[in-house]
């Protein structure tokens, strides 16, 4: 194939295009003159990335869609996502329908905050994964989701990920919220990337911070050696975390609240350990801090009962955006769940 060539507006045509995650999406895209001499992968990224309605797309999920034979011109695949495009021709982008055959609908109760035709609010209970993966086949929250919706969810998140627009680790408890069509997720995603969304957590660490607030401004990335950890490095992800004590426990542990600026994978949990203060329970990122308290304290119920609980002491108790169709604020806020409830019950009396 050749360059392509136009001094024609470059043109969207949008067929077929469904709120339900099910259904397939074609667009077709001209190229404009500028565009000419422009990767495949590249001129298709720009021209998606510029259009509001379908701006979720990374550059990686378009070049697997070129690959996978989603992308034809003049009626023939395209496989090259380094092709050179030429003036005048149009491209179409077929995006395929999830299956329904990967993703099975399970009767599992919700504790639903909020709910419309646009999007659904879950208090996630602890234990329970977001969606799908390798070793997590079923009993997420995406299988829930799937059969409270009736499979009304978007599908722009891919095939495992179903109204998915950001996440919660598995042993973290509180509020999600998802999105029930494309147009919705789209919206809510671009609140989270312009970190306009408010999120707020209540973390158990082990350890009083000598300073009662502060700001932990550094980059995260996966962790060169175990490759499930994340870790504080010059190479990774710009994050930011803001927090607070809120109430402190003798000399062994402190509330403390935390507001996310951004949301990289297990964020709280890899700043607080990074600055000696891991969340109790925290079998990934717990640190020496906690034995060291062990050692010179008295109280042996008290740090009996940290050690015991059997996950991270991490809440999401507060969600606000605005309403992706109305713009109208929302927040909400959710008490903490019946374990970390007691945990802090046993640590006060």
């Amino acid at each position: 194939m050749d360059d392509l060539k136009s001094n024609s507006k470059n043109k969207i045509k949008e067929n077929n295009i469904s709120q339900n995650f099910s259904k397939q999406k074609i667009y077709i895209f001209k190229c404009e003159k500028n565009d000419e001499g422009s990767r495949l992968d590249l001129f298709l990224y720009s021209k998606i990335k510029n259009n509001t309605k379908i701006n979720i797309f990374s550059r990686n999920r378009i070049k697997t869609l070129i690959d996978q034979g989603h992308v034809t011109l003049n009626n023939q695949l395209i496989f090259n996502s380094a092709l050179k495009v030429k003036y005048s021709n149009e491209f179409r982008l077929v995006i395929p329908p999830v299956s329904p055959a990967k993703l099975i609908p399970e009767n599992i109760p919700l504790s639903v905050i909020f709910e419309d035709e646009d999007i659904i609010v879950i208090n996630k209970p602890p234990g329970m994964v977001v969606h799908p993966a390798y070793g997590n086949k079923s009993n997420t929250l995406v299988n829930a989701l799937l059969y409270h919706c009736n499979g009304s969810l978007s599908g722009v998140g891919g095939i495992s990920r179903p109204g998915i627009v950001h996440r919660i680790d598995k042993d973290t408890s509180g509020i999600i919220v998802a999105a029930k069509n494309d147009f919705s997720h789209i919206n809510l995603s671009s609140q989270f990337k312009n970190h306009s969304i408010k999120r707020y957590y209540l973390a158990l660490v082990s350890g009083v911070p000598i300073m009662k607030k502060g700001k932990i401004n550094e980059p995260i990335g996966r962790h060169k050696i175990h490759r499930k950890k994340m870790n504080v490095t010059k190479s990774g992800k710009k994050a930011i975390t803001h927090w607070e004590v809120i109430k402190s426990f003798s000399n062994l542990a402190s509330m403390i609240k935390c507001n996310l600026e951004t949301g990289r994978t297990h964020q709280i949990r890899v700043h607080l350990a990074h600055i000696g203060y891991s969340v109790v329970g925290d079998k990934l990122y717990g640190s020496s801090r906690v034995k060291k308290i062990n050692n010179i304290n008295k109280n042996k119920l008290m740090i009996s009962t940290l050690n015991s609980f059997p996950r991270q002491a991490l809440h999401a108790y507060h969600l606000g955006f605005m309403h992706p169709r109305t713009n109208k604020l929302l927040e909400f806020n959710i008490k903490l769940p019946e374990d970390y409830k007691n945990l802090i019950d046993r640590l006060e009396n």
